[in-house]
């Protein structure tokens, strides 16, 4: 299993007392990659949020992508997402911004789309529509054209029901051999088959606990296997995300999450997320969810819905998800903890997990990619 960590432009609370609260969220979230990029994780993800107050403030990802290109070595930068409907981005600009940043990574950039989880960002750019459904059949049409659009000298040209394109030159292409692995946010089991199908790879960011996995890789491993790829290559990957802390004793673990407002995030979350499932009892914003006390956080970790604890003990946590099947973890580091607190968690996580269990020097994707030819 390979590591990765997810960032998203959270601010939260802080801008109520600091007026450069969103400023700092942005640099600081840099640093956190970078640090991540030090520790031996492989991955790093960037959201494309639009309109979402507070919540997540990462809108213009391809820039914020473009300079960790440059302030980083080794660790892939993936965009989870960008958002590839023609009403919110031309397809073709989100080719040559795949393409370009191939280039500023030399080749270490992955390709997540997705149609977005939430009708108050997305509705936003499709004045008139009211039904998120509409976007399964923008996002359908377009994904197999990225594929053409990267490999074909002279891309052919598209005609459909929401965007065109007469024949043109698509610049740039990728870097080296060819493109960048493609992976679709995945919400239910019916979307996990879908993206199993054309052989992408799955950004699982609805899998909220271990027990999920068995839904989740029972709908994409059947259907992966029959794959026929949109790409030039399979990426038979799952990818799931988690919250993490990790600090040298388990109290400490425990007084941070207890401390940082997490209730908040999850609170936000359901505000902004309508397309996620909501559990019976989650209130309406602006009411919020309870703060978590020591004896919550307790519970999340017995339920295997936080990773927290001692570098021992977030191992043994780690090793469930391994164990479960997943790919890829990735932590959803940022979520109101304290700068430092999240820095010892990249560090400690670095220090005593990864080596453990990812010993493998070769990115997953890198080898899907170098094995599919020119």
């Amino acid at each position: 299993m390979e590591f990765g960590i997810f960032v998203q432009g959270y601010v939260g609370r802080r801008a109520e007392t600091d007026p450069l609260a969103e400023h700092k969220s942005l640099m600081e979230e840099t640093e956190y990659v970078v640090q991540a990029d030090r520790s031996g994780f492989k991955y790093a993800w960037a959201t494309e949020h639009h309109f979402l107050d507070q919540y997540s403030h990462l809108s213009a990802s391809d820039v914020f992508l473009g300079y960790l290109a440059h302030a980083t070595d080794r660790i892939h930068l993936g965009s989870g997402i960008f958002n590839p409907l023609a009403p919110v981005n031309h397809p073709v600009k989100v080719a040559e911004k795949v393409a370009m940043l191939d280039h500023l990574s030399e080749g270490r950039f992955e390709f997540g789309s997705g149609r977005g989880a939430g009708s108050h960002e997305i509705l936003g750019f499709l004045p008139g529509v009211t039904d998120m459904e509409h976007t399964r059949e923008i996002w359908e049409e377009t994904i197999a054209e990225f594929p053409k659009m990267w490999l074909q000298d002279e891309y052919e040209g598209f005609q459909g029901a929401h965007w065109s394109l007469p024949p043109r030159k698509v610049l740039p292409k990728p870097y080296g051999r060819s493109h960048p692995a493609m992976w679709y946010a995945a919400g239910s089991p019916a979307s996990y088959a879908m993206a199993g199908r054309k052989g992408l790879g799955v950004l699982g960011f609805s899998v909220q606990k271990v027990s999920d996995m068995e839904w989740a890789l029972d709908s994409y491993r059947t259907a992966v296997r029959a794959a026929e790829p949109v790409g030039a290559f399979v990426n038979d990957n799952v990818m799931v995300t988690t919250t993490a802390i990790c600090a040298p004793t388990h109290d400490e673990a425990v007084a941070i999450a207890a401390d940082s407002g997490l209730h908040y995030l999850q609170s936000l979350l359901f505000r902004y997320h309508d397309t996620f499932p909501r559990p019976e009892g989650i209130p309406r914003w602006p009411e919020l969810l309870p703060e978590y006390t020591p004896e919550v956080v307790e519970l999340l970790i017995e339920n295997e819905l936080m990773i927290c604890g001692t570098p021992d003990e977030v191992l043994a946590q780690c090793k469930r998800w391994e164990q479960a099947g997943a790919d890829q973890l990735s932590f959803g580091l940022p979520a109101g903890i304290p700068y430092e607190a999240t820095m010892n968690t990249i560090r400690l996580i670095g220090e005593h997990v990864i080596p453990r269990i990812d010993t493998d020097p070769v990115h997953r994707t890198t080898r899907l990619r170098n094995a599919s030819g020119s």
